[in-house]
């Protein structure tokens, strides 16, 4: 089928060089340890736009870029993948992030976020016509929440889906912008910073797959009271809370997920792929049940975490069909 046929995802974000240390332990404060090294394509918004491409949908890119090698290799790399790319040029070096993985497939990332932070409202307005025609928009929180608020407002009109991978866990969120989203996607340190930001209730991350339905779906309601949350728990799967008017084909207001089975040897985009998977998954079958889209997007991510690397490792299609 042709790219241009297929339903359009729309992918509002980041783009990094990304610089990676695999070692069997991850560094201790003061430590020096001698680990592997590697660089390549990365940033949460490119990820999740490779990861939308190859599950099956057309997707454009929205970003802002420096003019520099890491400016090229983007560009180079949508191309490649068929991604449509709308760049911001702005004069800062184009972002980067510092990843360490061990050997259990953990990681810590430090981000510089460089040209992702010039994406600028005024952007977003003046290529309106970038987000027309999409099914789903998806963002993240590496690139200034004012042109992510620019792009839901123009999309909510039109029926798009709009929906928000509410990560870093420290970033901004204001509430002018969680009132534009139908969807988000925290993980447990998402979910809990945002809680307690909100709705002003604590929660501890590492209780939050623990919590018995009721009282996570409660939760749930009260950070985003009109749309659906979608709370990734790592190994432990997934939880889904719906609000009443909105469960998109789901009978159940909330469930939850299961993990795929996988083998793991690098977790750094794991969510990234979810949410890319995620969103391909709606637009492509829209009037299939949420809860499909969710177990597709569930296993597509567990198989990105087989091979090491953030968008190199974004599987295809055919690479879920063979397991």
């Amino acid at each position: 089928m042709a790219l241009e046929s297929l339903p359009l995802v729309v992918v509002v974000g980041s783009f990094n060089v990304d610089h990676v240390w695999t070692l069997p332990q991850l560094p201790r404060p003061g430590e020096t340890r001698v680990g592997e090294y590697r660089t390549g394509p990365g940033g949460k918004g490119f990820n999740q736009a490779t990861a939308a491409v190859r599950a099956g949908a057309a997707t454009r890119f929205i970003c802002a870029l420096g003019d520099d090698a890491g400016g090229q290799l983007a560009r180079s790399l949508a191309g490649e993948d068929g991604i449509e790319l709308r760049a911001d040029p702005v004069e800062a070096p184009t972002g980067t992030a510092g990843i360490y993985v061990d050997h259990a497939g953990n990681n810590n990332i430090v981000i510089e976020p460089g040209a992702n932070a010039g994406l600028t409202a005024g952007f977003i307005q003046r290529n309106a016509d970038a987000l027309s025609g999409s099914a789903v928009v998806l963002a993240q929180l590496e690139s200034p929440v004012e042109a992510i608020v620019a792009a839901f407002g123009l999309v909510r009109e039109s029926g798009a889906l709009t929906v928000l991978n509410p990560a870093p866990a420290d970033a901004e969120l204001p509430a002018s912008l969680l009132a534009l989203c139908d969807v988000i996607t925290p993980n447990e340190s998402e979910f809990c910073a945002q809680l307690v930001h909100h709705a002003g209730e604590a929660c501890e991350p590492d209780r939050v797959a623990t919590l018995d339905d009721s009282t996570l779906h409660a939760h749930c309601r009260r950070l985003l009271p009109q749309g659906t949350v979608v709370v990734t728990l790592g190994a432990q799967g997934c939880f889904v809370s719906h609000a009443p008017s909105a469960r998109h084909g789901d009978d159940r207001a909330c469930y939850r997920v299961a993990a795929s089975t996988a083998h793991p040897v690098d977790t750094t985009g794991a969510g990234d792929a979810f949410n890319g998977a995620l969103v391909a998954s709606i637009a492509r079958e829209p009037r299939q049940p949420f809860a499909r889209h969710v177990a597709f997007a569930s296993r597509y991510a567990a198989r990105s975490t087989e091979r090491s690397g953030a968008a190199v490792a974004m599987p295809h299609l055919a690479d879920l069909t063979e397991h």
